[in-house]
């Protein structure tokens, strides 16, 4: 995965409509199938409903919000390709790899100390990310640690005399750091 530049505004403009619609269609989806399950498989106890007791449909209710999420699920992977999920998608990605680097980030970070290269350029990749993503979802808070952990990173990197660029990174190399 390579950085990219993205639009801000859109980014911002568009994560708030699919998360609206996410939440609309999960809500929407949920009420439908579980109302249709209930139709079809469920027991009508009129007299449960009058004294405040338990219908018993709770796990067709259940079974309703399993399938709006799986047809949520499926509608979100036809249309991740589409031009306008592109920014969204894109930091969705880069969220996941940066989990994935998080998880190995101790023994790469021993590794960078003793100045691999390969451990170098995922850091420099995973705090650029980190910089692109804090800016895009305005998180101001943490960004000074990025900041100066990006500045350490490279007094490291000019220490020992490599040349790292973010071109040079490739998912595969976290295959070596566990």
């Amino acid at each position: 995965m390579k950085l990219i530049d993205i639009n801000k505004s859109r980014y911002r403009k568009n994560l708030n409509l699919v998360s609206i619609a996410l939440v609309a269609g999960l809500t929407i989806l949920s009420l439908v199938f579980g109302a249709l399950l209930i139709a079809a498989f469920g027991t009508q106890a009129s007299e449960n409903i009058a004294s405040g007791e338990s219908t018993g449909n709770f796990h067709l209710n259940l079974l309703g919000v399993i399938f709006a999420v799986v047809t949520c699920l499926s509608v979100m992977i036809r249309v991740k390709d589409n031009a306008f999920m592109h920014e969204v998608y894109y930091v969705w990605r880069l969220k996941a790899l940066h989990n994935r680097i998080y998880r190995r980030l101790k023994s790469i970070k021993a590794a960078a100390n003793n100045h691999e290269v390969n451990a170098l350029v995922i850091l420099s990749f995973y705090y650029a990310g980190l910089k692109q993503v804090y800016f895009l979802d305005n998180n101001t808070l943490t960004m000074s640690k990025v900041e100066k952990d990006i500045a350490e990173l490279e007094r490291r990197i000019c220490e020992s005399k490599q040349t790292v660029s973010l071109a040079q990174f490739d998912e595969k190399m976290l295959e070596a750091f566990n």
